[in-house]
Formats: C-alpha cells, structure tokens, sequence
C-alpha cells in the first residue's frame, strides 16, 4: 500500500505499556505514513505504570517504527509530559534527526507553532502529584473494564460506548478543566505572539480559533487527542491542519511482513524494557 505523504504528523498520550494503548492500530497508522516530521508531544512511553510484566510485542513494534523513522533521516522530535516526566533530565539529547525536548518553537510556513504536552497547566499536577497517579491507574482500569465491556457489546451486534466520555459528559468539573486548559493555552500564546499553540493532555481532539481572555489577538489552538479512546492525530499538510482519526475499515489490507526486515537486531540494541525499568527506580 502507497504511503501518504505528510509534512508534519503531531500524536501524544499513546501511553504504552498500558492495557488501554491501542498499539496495533498506531503501528498500521505510522506504517501507512511518510511525514516530513513526526512530533510525538508527550505520554508516549508511560513510565508512571510501567511494568516489565507488560510491555506486549505490539508496543515494541511502535517504538521500532519510530526508530525506523529516524533511521531514514525523518526528523523525530519527542517532547516530555507528566507520564514520562522522568525523561526531563535528559532534555537536549539529541542521536541523529532525533531529540528529547520538554518544547519546541518551530516556523511553520512563516508562522510559529508553540508545542508543549501542556500539564504544566494542570493544577493536580503541580499539587498533588500522588492523586494524579492514582486518577491514571483509575482511568487505566476503566479503559480495560470497557474494553471488555465492548468487546461483549460488539458479540452481541450492538455499537460500542466510552465509559470516559460519559463520565466526563456528566461531570461539568471535568468540561470546565477542559475550557480552562485550552484558554490558557491560548491566552499565553496570544501573549508570545505565536500562530499556532499545539498541545495534548486532556485526551481530547481540537482544532480551534481562540480569542485571548483580554480580546487583544486570537490563535489557532490545536489538540491532537490520544491512542487511548480517540485514536487521532494531527497532520499538517499543503498548508492546512487536520485531525486524522482512525478507523478500522481504512487499514483492512494492512500486513506486518515488514517489520522483522526492517528493524531485526533492534531489540538487541534498544533494552527498552530494562531502560524504562531504571528510570522508574532512579531518585526523582
């Protein structure tokens, strides 16, 4: 199948190492892909829940597949969030088109972007570190129980429900956050005089024109989602932004013949179990 060209594919909150990562559908979506530049903005790797008795051959697979990236001269930026925050001290490396940020300003077409995983602005984050980890194992499990839940509903010939999106629908709190996060986020970017502010965190797909607070400018805010429950991602390209949402019926003929040819004696170079692992004991 003819890859789609691309000039900038921007995904976070991947999560692997988690049951609710949806790896196999991220593999056939980077496989379906030649991006000019790929940007993954945080939560990729979740170090937070990271376990050596889960790290299943799908979620090694996407780390091959973006190595792979990197080994063809794509640059590959990685960009640090809360779930992988043990990455930060390590910002500035750099192996080849490949480097480790917490940020990145980049000239889009003549117009800046500003991309960050954005919990900086997330108050339980900065306050209550231990009750954000457990909200995460929290909505870890949900993810799984829906999992199943759907999988019966699907049996059964009836259409799949997110437990997650109820739950937030229901609790005006949660779609305050929501409001509140973007609108900083745009308010400071209107601030620093940027185009674009592009962010992820909250799991929730956007593509928006937002007015600063003050009414003194407007900036495009852009969310690219998660591989958890959204499954989407954003793509610039000829100029415009989108958000690509996967859907299965797209990716019917896909095959992983590929993937032993291209990146054999990747494990032998690349422990990342055994590198995770280290980060998760080192003193934070």
């Amino acid at each position: 199948m003819a890859k789609r060209e691309v000039d900038i594919v921007i995904i976070s909150d991947v999560h692997l190492g988690t049951y609710g990562c949806h790896a196999k559908e991220l593999l056939k979506y980077l496989k379906s892909i030649r991006p000019k530049m790929l940007i993954l903005n945080g939560d990729i790797i979740d170090i937070w829940q990271f376990s050596k008795n889960y790290w299943p051959e799908s979620h090694m697979k996407v780390v091959r597949r973006i190595l792979k990236f990197v080994t063809e001269g794509i640059p590959v930026y990685y960009l640090t969030g809360n779930h992988d925050e043990m990455l930060r001290k390590f910002a500035d490396f750099n192996l080849g088109t490949f480097q480790l940020l917490n940020k990145i300003v980049l000239n889009i077409d003549g117009k800046k972007a500003w991309i960050f995983h954005g919990d900086v602005f997330d108050v339980t984050m900065q306050h209550s570190k231990w009750l954000a980890k457990l909200g995460a194992i929290g909505y870890d499990t949900l993810i799984l129980i829906n999992s199943f839940t759907n999988w019966c509903l699907t049996a059964l010939g009836r259409p799949k429900m997110s437990f997650s999106q109820k739950v937030k629908a229901k609790f005006k709190d949660a779609v305050k956050f929501i409001n509140q996060f973007e609108q900083t986020a745009a308010d400071l970017a209107v601030e620093k005089a940027y185009s674009y502010v592009i962010c992820g965190h909250i799991h929730h797909a956007e593509i928006r024109e937002m007015q600063s607070t003050e009414q003194t400018g407007s900036v495009l805010y852009l969310n690219s989602g998660d591989w958890v429950e959204s499954l989407s991602a954003l793509e610039y390209n000829d100029g415009a932004w989108k958000i690509f949402t996967y859907q299965a019926a797209d990716f019917n003929n896909d095959t992983d013949d590929d993937d032993t040819h291209d990146t054999e004696d990747l494990d032998a170079k690349l422990d990342v179990k055994s590198l995770l692992e280290r980060f998760r004991q080192e003193p934070h």
